[in-house]
């Protein structure tokens, strides 16, 4: 695989809001301080939501392509993630990502196959490779 780049821009509105864009994409995105923080606003994607998506995202993707190779058929999928913000020797760090999966198969059987695609999504996941924080995956197969 090439090296390939990804362009963001931000363009600040007001206050401690921004909109975010990309020229390969074609949808903007309204970014803020999140309301944990001074002058923070609620109901807006933040830093640590974002952080959060992009290892969520990068999960979800990886799982795809590995099952499509392993030939791991599926019913349904779906996932979430909790991103942990704590402070450690005085700085504010996304320390922890719990990621929750639940995947339905058409074939009980496969479940032990299931859950080590699962897992190594997870561990291929190259998000989850490029960063410090910790990745948790929970994973719920019927």
């Amino acid at each position: 695989m090439d090296r390939h780049s990804y362009n963001v821009s931000l363009k600040w509105e007001e206050g401690r809001k921004g909109i975010m864009e990309s020229p390969e994409l074609p949808t903007k995105i309204e970014v803020a301080t999140p309301p944990e923080f001074e002058k923070g606003i609620p109901g807006i994607w933040s830093p640590e939501h974002l952080f959060t998506a992009s290892v969520l995202s990068c999960f979800m993707t990886t799982f795809l392509a590995i099952a499509e190779y392993s030939s791991l058929e599926f019913e349904n999928f779906d996932c979430d993630a909790e991103g942990i913000l704590d402070k450690v020797d005085g700085k504010f760090l996304m320390t922890e990502i719990n990621i929750n999966a639940k995947l339905k198969i058409n074939d009980i059987s496969k479940k032990d196959k299931a859950e080590r695609v699962l897992h190594k999504s997870e561990a291929a996941c190259l998000i989850s490779n490029s960063i410090k924080t910790t990745v948790n995956l929970n994973c719920e197969i019927s």
